[in-house]
């Protein structure tokens, strides 16, 4: 923790208090930077009435504390808020001491849905692990506005699209691991699978045995870090490698693609190319002007 509190420390030094606003286009985007800022002596905040935007807020030095809803949370280094809007709160430095942090406020119409399908769907408290690039990345964003003279803010947000996707990525909550260490469990596996996946054999006990775990702890490693089973990637995997090789001109007929991709059976292939995909092998074949056979 050290390393992170000292790099944290040498992106504040010299740095006033800074706050960037954008202002929009013709067309307002759908997911959108409001502000983002840095502020190195943070003062108490109190909104009865909340903050009209999404509001992400991490400590860089220092500890801040937060009440909402007559509970207080901590906001140590390695750790943020994502506040929904007008979600009444107050925050201010722990103790009266220093607290600096760094922040950005976002909306647009995607917003909910998008934190909704990262898991997102209420105010969150998140850590993360000292190598985790989230703070680098919200550092990186700041130095860019500091910069930057396009102040539609279309450079930014496309900036918090990454951010958003880091937070789920390496956001830890409730003490559960991030979906970082469950993907770093699962990559033995996932290795293998790329090797594997044409074999018609595998068994969710296989898969299993590859990691030494349960089937159901796999399945629960799966849903964590894909949100499906791990049967269920090994289809999706199968489909992936089976329009790889149709769309690179491969001249192998549907019957050699399926048996390729883990397929006895072309007519299950097909139903199943079919059911994910929502068009035949064939008709994928012909949308990419490709020959068949």
């Amino acid at each position: 923790m050290e390393q992170t509190i000292e790099r944290n420390k040498g992106f504040i030094d010299g740095q006033q208090r800074s706050r960037y606003m954008f202002t929009l286009g013709e067309y307002e985007l759908p997911l959108y930077v409001d502000s983002i800022g840095i502020n190195p002596d943070q003062e108490a905040v109190d909104r009865t009435k909340g903050y009209p935007c999404f509001h992400w807020l991490q400590t860089i030095e220092g500890e801040g504390e937060f009440e909402l809803n007559g509970i207080k949370y901590s906001l140590p280094p390695g750790n943020g808020s994502l506040l929904f809007p007008d979600v009444p709160h107050f925050y201010a430095a722990k103790q009266g001491k220093k607290w600096s942090t760094m922040y950005v406020t976002f909306g647009g119409v995607l917003a909910a849905s998008m934190l909704a399908s990262l898991g997102i769907r209420q105010t969150e408290w998140l850590n993360w692990n000292e190598d985790a690039p989230i703070t680098s990345q919200l550092e990186s964003m700041i130095e860019q506005a500091q910069h930057d003279e396009d102040r539609t803010g279309l450079n930014a947000s496309a900036q918090l699209y990454r951010f958003l996707t880091m937070i789920k990525i390496y956001g830890q909550k409730g003490g559960r691991s991030s979906v970082f260490q469950h993907l770093e469990k699962l990559d033995p596996l996932l290795h293998w699978l790329d090797y594997h996946y044409g074999d018609p054999d595998i068994s969710l006990t296989d898969m299993a045995e590859q990691l030494g775990i349960s089937s159901r702890y796999l399945n629960s490693l799966f849903r964590q870090a894909f949100g499906i089973t791990a049967y269920a990637y090994l289809i999706r995997l199968r489909m992936i490698k089976s329009k790889e090789m149709m769309s690179l001109g491969d001249k192998r007929s549907i019957k050699e693609i399926a048996q390729l991709s883990g397929y006895r059976d072309p007519s299950h292939f097909i139903a199943a190319f079919g059911k994910a995909e929502g068009i035949t092998p064939e008709q994928f074949r012909k949308l990419h002007g490709l020959t068949t056979t």
